[in-house]
């Protein structure tokens, strides 16, 4: 052996292979890292945090931050050093803050302002030294990755109960990055333009592992602006080719005074998962000329679904997200947990992109996966004749209605095609002659007036009457995690104040 990290360290590979080849390149300034001067920085990183810092295997590092290249770095010296990446998402208060910083334990925090409004005794360092400290390091040897170790935890949204850290190994990242690589057509000549957050699996993980691996170029943005990121998507120097959103930002971008499909040409597709992407929204965008790939995904297991970047494909199975990469093993299970050849069931996924468990929560792991080790996703789907999977809703989400199961999802899609809805939700609610009945939030376009009557007019027809929502609640806002998911408790808690 030479020292040198395996095939699975693509910054390594790259850094020999390309190496003046951009790898990182920061939006605002465009200053560009090319893959040379990326791995030794990351080396840098690492020789501070082992030396400096004395970080050991296993030791976490916490960093409350917005978007900051040097972040991605740190991710890639814990793979290096053994030591594991903990974003945090700084949109939550500072007491669920303290709760995740409490349960992570790190040795480090590192952060920007958003430190400030933080009460802890934790060692901790700004952006800035951090910045410094790397410069002035000495790089750390090169050393082998251990591909099953993990390097990076990410907090779920916690839509209902308290959040819990998903531990991911540099194998589970790799196979992702494949997953995304082979549906997604990324090329060694593509670039990403990221806005999503980095504590987000696809800030972090699905809009830098493929070009990792591809020797491809990622441009990172301080965060999300629909007219600036329009912009960078139409500036044909920046040459963008990947843009990934969850779907409320993109209809941000559609309605954004500077939206020219025109513009916007040089794009593989833009791909949206992280939600819901109803059929009719996508078909908005088909209509323009311009591919939306949806997928499906979630923090424990990446990219796990995805359309085919193809437009008549994507017009004739919109609403779907898609079809299972080659590292995926999935199965659709009834209540019983038996196998169902059609019909809906709750999705469970095994192969290498899944992750190992949960941080400290030795039950909850055995209770997420079956005596075979297949992930219980607690989602529920269909799969057609032609492989292409249709997420139907979550599991939890589902209500039964005078006996009959109802999926929230279903009345969704029907609601968001009418043209004065912007956004919609639809929970259970208890009802005494059909145990529950749905009640629908809707969030209107602007210009648009509330009425009740013609919605549920527009809906009669196009569901089964028990289908129905028994009630519409104009909103201002439907209330959302921090990674932009309707938390259905709390919208569940709103619509029975105003019963």
């Amino acid at each position: 052996m030479s020292g040198l990290a395996p095939a699975t360290d693509f910054v390594r590979l790259h850094a020999r292979g390309r190496p003046e080849h951009p790898a990182l390149v920061e939006a605002n300034g465009r200053r560009a890292i090319s893959y040379r001067e990326l791995d030794r920085r990351v080396d840098q990183a690492v020789g501070l945090l082992c030396g400096e810092f004395q970080m050991e295997r296993g030791d976490r590092i916490a960093a409350l931050a917005r978007n900051h290249v040097d972040l991605v770095v740190l991710q890639l010296a814990c793979a290096r050093s053994g030591a594991i990446f903990v974003p945090l998402n700084w949109r939550l208060s500072a007491v669920e803050l303290a709760v995740l910083l409490e349960d992570c334990a790190p040795r480090l925090l590192v952060g920007d302002s958003l430190l400030d409004g933080v009460e802890t005794d934790l060692p901790r360092l700004v952006l800035d030294a951090l910045s410094a400290g790397i410069d002035r390091a000495i790089p750390a040897p090169p050393g082998a990755i251990d591909p099953d170790a993990p390097s990076l935890m990410l907090y779920t949204s916690g839509t209902s109960g308290r959040a819990k850290g998903v531990l991911l190994t540099e194998a589970n990242l790799l196979a992702t990055a494949v997953n995304f690589t082979v549906l997604g057509q990324v090329t060694p000549a593509s670039v990403f333009l990221v806005d999503s957050p980095l504590f987000h699996v696809i800030g972090m993980v699905t809009c830098f592992r493929p070009t990792f691996m591809m020797g491809a170029t990622s441009i990172l943005s301080p965060g999300f602006d629909p007219a600036t990121t329009l912009g960078r998507m139409a500036d044909p120097s920046l040459r963008v080719s990947h843009y990934f959103c969850v779907p409320q930002m993109a209809e941000m971008l559609r309605a954004c005074p500077g939206f020219d499909p025109e513009s916007l040409r040089g794009l593989t597709a833009l791909f949206t998962g992280g939600a819901p992407h109803p059929a009719a929204r996508i078909r908005e965008w088909l209509s323009d000329g311009i591919a939306v790939v949806d997928g499906y995904g979630m923090t424990e297991c990446g990219t796990v679904l995805g359309m085919p970047v193809d437009v008549e494909v994507i017009d004739a199975k919109a609403g779907s997200a898609g079809l299972l990469p080659p590292t995926m093993e999935a199965r659709i299970v009834g209540e019983d947990g038996r196998d169902l050849p059609d019909g809906v069931g709750e999705l469970l996924l095994r192969g290498a992109n899944v992750f190992p468990g949960y941080w400290r929560r030795p039950e909850e792991t055995a209770q997420a996966f079956t005596e075979d080790g297949f992930f219980r996703t607690g989602d529920l789907a269909r799969r057609d004749a032609d492989g292409f999977h249709f997420i139907v809703d979550r599991r939890k989400d589902m209500f039964i209605s005078g006996g009959e199961n109802v999926y929230p999802a279903e009345i969704e899609a029907v609601l968001i095609a009418h043209p004065d809805v912007e956004e919609v939700a639809v929970v259970g609610m208890p009802d005494p002659k059909w145990g529950e009945v749905g009640h629908a939030a809707i969030v209107l376009r602007a210009g648009a007036s509330p009425d009740e009557t013609a919605l549920l007019s527009y809906c009669d027809g196009r569901l089964a009457r028990y289908k129905l929502p028994k009630a519409i609640r104009f909103l201002d806002a439907l209330p959302r995690t921090g990674s932009g998911k309707v938390v259905k408790a709390e919208l569940r808690r709103q619509l029975q104040d105003r019963r």
